[in-house]
């Protein structure tokens, strides 16, 4: 999961306004940062290991001169945590193009393998991302353009879209052109369009757009190409032959700040009707469970936890104080860095716990060792009974979209009952939210779109040709989390 802007200003340098708008991504990705710029002469770029404040802290990295830019905040699902494998990437064959990708291409092998046999390129990196920056330079290539226009841009996309796979959302500087960004034919990965005056934004969230000042205009349609032309006509075009809209549910379950609208679903909205689901389930099945408080693991359980407590008419308290220095454990990048992450990022308030039947109330449960730690410290705290509840079913598949989560061995609740997650975090009940309910939640936000991508909790992928032997595969290739 990663995080992408791209910006057009009318006049000014937009460097700046791209490092206030990475920060309000940071959430999607704390491993890589980086900007490149475009003053329709000469590309500018900047990229580094760390988050955004780190990454950009020189009047030389905040001196890149273009009025067109794109940015990036990178979280690793593939390749190595390496300033290599940052982005933007770049290429000069057959223009000078800059790629911020979010997302996985599931054939990116192939297609390397493709582009190697042409003799196209040479690849510097194990990145997709790389792979899809040098299709798309090829398919520039063969349009046979004397002076580059849009249309051989829809020409070079439309056949990108026929030879990839999986779940992407671009943004990209292209000389002579200006900002282009797409989206997959599947609307897998979130994207967003927004104005202020004369200048546009793309973003991977409506939240960035927001806080800074662009009004929201709409989602990016799935298979749909927006060009940004260097004087700031905005035009767009479908260029996928195969649209299935399936957003991402685990978006609103997790990564999307509760602040955005992705697909005309109020990401708030659907953590509050999760609450809704979670606690009539707990009414409906769990009736006998004294609970004396609902306590939310922070931060991003707080809204349905809210509504659960409300549910069950019982005390919503809050019962863990958070260290706001350390980043989301879910997508560190290794198991021992995660546990020591758990005991140093949350601590219990002892009043809270102490000889009182507690529910704890999480977004999701993905690896279990948090939940765990987390029961642990609660009943050191003095708690009674100590009671778990998910917002989300069991995760149980691989994500192969761009959600780290590639390996099932990883996945507490691969191959493993309720009961036997149950006992191995500590706790004395367990409750998960139900599939259908989960789906429903994001549903009435949007009527219109009747299928989410949901591979996690169901095993069913919606784009590219997901064997098992791939699965396999990705697993296999998948380092040690310890």
């Amino acid at each position: 999961m990663c995080g992408i802007i791209g910006l057009y200003h009318p006049k000014n340098d937009v460097v700046g306004e791209i490092y206030d708008a990475l920060i309000q991504v940071q959430h999607r990705g704390q491993d890589a940062a980086g900007i490149a710029v475009w003053d329709q002469k000469k590309l500018s770029m900047h990229k580094e290991l760390g988050v955004v404040t780190e990454v950009f802290k020189t009047n030389e990295s905040l001196g890149l001169k273009g009025n067109l830019g794109i940015g990036h905040v990178r979280y690793p699902t593939a390749g190595c945590s390496d300033v290599s494998e940052a982005q933007p990437f770049y290429s000069a064959n057959p223009v000078n193009i800059s790629l911020a990708h979010n997302g996985t291409l599931t054939n990116s092998e192939e297609m390397r393998s493709f582009l190697l046999d042409t003799h196209f390129c040479q690849f510097n990196t194990q990145s997709d991302s790389e792979v899809l920056l040098n299709l798309i330079a090829y398919e520039l290539s063969k349009t046979g353009f004397d002076k580059l226009e849009n249309k051989h841009v829809y020409a070079a996309l439309k056949n990108v879209y026929d030879r990839c796979e999986g779940g992407f959302a671009v943004t990209m500087l292209v000389g002579g052109i200006g900002i282009v960004s797409f989206r997959d034919s599947n609307g897998i990965r979130p994207l967003v369009v927004g104005k202020s005056g004369d200048s546009h934004m793309v973003a991977s969230e409506s939240s960035a757009l927001s806080a800074m000042g662009y009004k929201f205009e709409r989602d990016v349609s799935p298979g749909e190409v927006i060009i940004i032309s260097e004087s700031g006509d905005l035009e767009s075009k479908i260029c996928s032959k195969k649209i299935n809209h399936s957003p991402c549910l685990f978006e609103f379950v997790y990564f999307s700040r509760p602040d955005s609208v992705i697909d005309s679903i109020s990401v708030h909205k659907s953590r509050l009707r999760m609450g809704d689901y979670l606690g009539e389930k707990i009414l409906k099945e769990y009736s006998h469970l004294n609970i004396d408080a609902v306590i939310p693991v922070p931060d991003t359980s707080r809204t349905s936890a809210m509504q659960v407590a409300y549910k069950l008419g019982v005390k919503y308290r809050e019962g863990f104080i958070k260290n706001r220095y350390i980043g989301r454990t879910f997508i560190m990048p290794g198991q021992s860095i995660r546990k020591r992450s758990v005991a140093h990022k949350l601590s219990p308030i002892e009043i809270e716990f102490k000889n009182k039947n507690v529910l704890l109330v999480d977004d999701s449960i993905v690896r279990g060792n948090t939940s765990k730690k987390i029961i642990e410290m609660v009943r050191k705290n003095g708690a009674k009974n100590v009671y778990f509840a998910s917002a989300a079913p069991p995760v149980r598949y691989q994500n192969v979209y761009g959600i780290d989560m590639p390996a099932t061995k990883e996945l507490i609740a691969h191959g493993k009952t309720v009961d036997e997650i149950k006992n191995f975090m500590g706790a004395d009940e367990l409750i998960y939210q139900d599939i259908e309910d989960l789906r429903m939640a994001a549903h009435i936000g949007n009527p219109k779109i009747t299928s989410f991508e949901d591979s996690v909790f169901t095993g069913e992928y919606k784009a590219g040709k997901i064997s098992e032997e791939y699965l396999k595969n990705l697993e296999n290739k998948r380092p040690s989390s310890e």
